[in-house]
């Protein structure tokens, strides 16, 4: 099982020490990490079982007026720099818009 976990709905007021403290009650807390300006973050546990018991008590429960949205953490996906968006993509590319590719 996953021993870290994704926690949703955040306050944005709400601090790292907060969120550990809330977490803690269920067992050891490695890490607590908030992604700030996106109401976020992650909790990871030292072992499965404590993962398991906090995402089972906290989902739901209030923290800081919000009730939290608690799952399992997925494993960050990797972009490759055409994922982006740039040049090639919305139009950027000179041959596809814009008049330029051709002259008179």
């Amino acid at each position: 099982m996953a021993l870290k976990l994704y926690v949703g709905n955040l306050n944005y007021n709400t601090t790292e020490d907060t969120l550990r403290s809330a977490f803690e009650t269920f067992g050891d807390v490695v890490s607590v990490k908030i992604i700030q300006g996106k109401g976020f973050g992650f909790v990871e546990y030292g072992s499965s079982e404590s993962a398991e018991a906090a995402k089972a008590g906290m989902d739901g429960k209030n923290l800081d007026g919000r009730p939290l949205r608690v799952s399992d953490a997925r494993p960050q996906e990797k972009k490759s720099f055409g994922d982006r968006g740039g040049f090639n993509r919305g139009g950027f590319n000179r041959g596809e818009r814009g008049g330029f590719g051709k002259r008179f």
